[in-house]
């Protein structure tokens, strides 16, 4: 258990900032609609993040890559905290959305870094079981968050929800303070970063991507297939309350079902991690997921719709599990930070792509159709990647010791 001791602290604080993040989440959505009572303003609120990554990932790898990964995820943490506590004294709505964005520009220096920090810090045989219970920390603060947020807004109203999420990251960061420094002299904090040095580390990039090509083909089908997820999610409370005639309680209720489903799943998937190989996690678990969501949308009343939320929830969590697996296994540390900023902003493109199509589509044509389409399209992308992690010429890139 001593050798779990630092893989559960660093789960434990990023744990504690995810219930966090939920808790401000929601009062964030219910401060900017008392500013301004416009739902727009509100809507304004997704788009931050996709412009934050666009503006900060093609080059935040560079540094990622180049620095003390622990002393900077302590810092990002500590300015994030800094920041959050602001947001309850500003009441210009622009003021708002400069500040969030200024945080989530900070925050994409957070999930390259602990990558490469988690890859370094866990062993190969251990990495599975970790992410199973990140992913189970993940969805439980999914579940809870908005529960307690939504209590708390009751009792003492939005700002102490704001606050409470500063203080879950200058937590964090305490508790990443007391991790290894694994790194040793091996960074320094001080990096100049020009625009020749961006482009060498796209082209280093280029050469992996080039060199490792399995790897990267099982990426693009995973992503392809979880980008047209997300863009589904999208459209569930519209399909919900127009094509279901569901009211918000029952949405409501049925993303905590489905928050259970997910929680059970990563549970599950961490206790059979020595039984079940890491390429059934990612080809299997996503295929399954995939058909959740024809079943989402092929549902027809609150019963087959909850099913199917479970189902989904229950079989992405093992999909999650493995890629984050494959991905520490086959992506060299050195590299990590760069290739996770560049990947997560084609991504973010990607995903801004997938659900302006949907929602145009759903325009012209019938909403269930439309995301029928689509979700079957993503099984199939599924289902090839599935195909892909079976061949056996390929189970080295799954080895897991």
């Amino acid at each position: 258990m001593k050798e779990w001791k630092n893989p559960f602290l660093l789960i434990l604080g990023i744990g504690i900032s995810h219930l966090g993040n939920w808790i401000y989440f929601i009062a964030l959505n219910i401060l900017i609609l008392n500013i301004t009572g416009s739902a727009a303003a509100v809507a304004g609120l997704y788009v931050i993040r996709p412009i934050a990554v666009l503006l900060t990932n093609t080059w935040a790898g560079s540094v990622v890559d180049r620095v003390n990964k622990r002393k900077l995820m302590m810092i990002i943490d500590l300015m994030r905290g800094s920041l959050i506590m602001l947001l309850p004294f500003i009441t210009s709505l622009w003021t708002i959305y400069a500040l969030l964005l200024l945080i989530h520009m900070i925050g994409t220096f957070f999930g390259p870094s602990s990558s490469v920090y988690i890859t370094k810090l866990v062993p190969t045989e251990k990495r599975k079981r970790f992410n199973s219970i990140m992913s189970m920390t993940g969805s439980g603060a999914f579940l809870l968050g908005p529960a307690i947020g939504g209590m708390l807004i009751m009792l003492f109203g939005t700002n102490l929800c704001i606050f409470i999420n500063a203080i879950t990251f200058f937590i964090c960061a305490c508790i990443i303070y007391f991790l290894p420094n694994i790194e040793k002299d091996e960074h320094r904090m001080k990096v100049s970063i020009h625009m020749k040095t961006i482009l060498e580390d796209w082209s280093v990039v280029l050469r992996f991507a080039k060199k490792a090509t399995f790897f990267i083909t099982v990426y693009i089908l995973f992503q392809l297939s979880m980008l047209i997820a997300f863009a589904l999610d999208s459209q569930e409370v519209t399909f919900i309350k127009q094509s279901l005639t569901l009211s918000d309680q029952d949405y409501g209720l049925m993303v905590s079902i489905a928050g259970i489903g997910a929680v059970i799943g990563a549970a599950v998937s961490a206790m059979v991690t020595r039984l079940v190989n890491v390429k059934y996690y990612l080809g299997g678990g996503m295929v399954l997921a995939s058909i959740g969501y024809i079943m989402f949308y092929a549902s027809f009343n609150f019963i087959s719709a909850v099913f199917s939320f479970v189902f989904l929830g229950f079989f992405i969590a093992f999909a999650n599990t493995g890629y984050a697996t494959f991905f520490q296994n086959n992506v060299p540390t050195n590299i990590m930070g760069r290739f996770g900023s560049i990947a997560e902003m084609i991504q973010a493109m990607l995903q801004i792509f997938f659900t302006l199509i949907l929602g145009l589509a759903s325009e012209w044509f019938s909403l269930q159709i439309v995301c029928l389409v689509l979700a079957v399209i993503g099984t199939i992308f599924a289902t090839i990647l599935f195909i892909a992690v079976l061949r056996p010429s390929k189970r080295t890139y799954f080895v897991e010791k």
